[in-house]
């Protein structure tokens, strides 16, 4: 865009020393939005002040993170968000000018691969053997623990690049895969871990409160496709002291998988001392929060 006189003024006070000045400064030339981006990347190139240019950055930052609530919120209305998209969404606030296109062709193709070798006569867990050949074998997907506090296993962009995520990010893929390839398979909300129940006969998988534990055939970890049995999940919230089995054994919605991811993601930021984005994460995480009620 091309900068009119009040946009000239306004840069001319990007470098006032006085904050409550540069804070209205910014908060008007916030109001253009996403137009002032350009500006502002030619105005950082040309100033040689490093105070000035860092007030540039955070500023386009702002630009991004404001527009990133508007989507944020817009998926949170949905009656029934993507996953996928909700997961590019996190993904975005590190990378706000993410290639979403490549994105989506990258999983079309991984989509793609897991639908040739699948048929109507494989039983469940030869279906998820498919999954777990395609993903952890030919696309050699390398699951990473939540322990580790790294953000960049957080972001499905880096998954799909590089091969390397956490059960959330994998997890999101394998899901988002079952979705589209009509495959049972759900998130659940067991303590401390990301995993899945395939559940061939589940009447009302919505309802709140209702347990899949009746009618889950098994249990997947998406971090190396492990999988469990009942039995093995049950043994785990016994050693944890779940009292209340049923409660952890309900399959959850989109927006509270999505909540959960970027709970771990805040406690990531936090253990890294980088608490602006943290308190960012915690300001995108409330525009979900109504999910607690669903």
């Amino acid at each position: 865009m091309e900068p009119n006189n009040e946009i000239r003024a306004l840069l001319v006070l990007m470098d006032d020393p006085d904050n409550e000045v540069y804070d209205t400064v910014a908060s008007k030339l916030l109001n253009y939005g996403r137009e002032i981006i350009p500006t502002l990347e030619q105005l950082w190139e040309v100033t040689p002040d490093e105070a000035v240019q860092t007030r540039i950055e955070d500023l386009i930052h702002r630009v991004h993170f404001q527009d990133l609530q508007l989507e944020f919120a817009e998926w949170s209305r949905a009656d029934q968000p993507e996953l996928l998209k909700g997961a590019i969404l996190v993904a975005k606030f590190q990378y706000p000018q993410l290639n979403i296109p490549a994105i989506l062709a990258q999983f079309d193709q991984m989509r793609k691969n897991v639908w040739l070798e699948l048929n109507n006569y494989l039983s469940p867990i030869e279906q998820v053997n498919v999954f777990n050949s395609i993903l952890y074998s030919f696309y050699k997907l390398k699951g990473h623990e939540l322990s580790e506090r790294e953000p960049k296993y957080f972001f499905i962009n880096h998954v799909l690049e590089s091969h390397q995520g956490n059960s959330y990010t994998i997890g999101i893929l394998y899901l988002a895969l079952c979705e589209m390839l009509d495959i049972p398979i759900f998130a659940v909300d067991v303590p401390r871990q990301f995993i899945f129940a395939y559940i061939q006969v589940l009447p009302h998988l919505f309802n709140v409160g209702e347990p899949v534990s009746q009618n889950a055939q098994f249990y997947i970890d998406p971090v190396s496709g492990v999988v469990y049995s009942q039995k093995d999940v049950d043994a785990y919230l016994k050693k944890i002291n779940a009292m209340d089995r049923d409660m952890y054994l309900t399959p959850i919605l989109n927006k509270r998988i999505i909540f959960k991811m970027m709970e771990e993601l805040c406690l990531c930021y936090r253990y890294r001392r980088e608490d602006q984005k943290a308190d960012d994460i915690q300001q995108l995480m409330q525009l979900l929060i109504d999910i607690r009620h669903s």
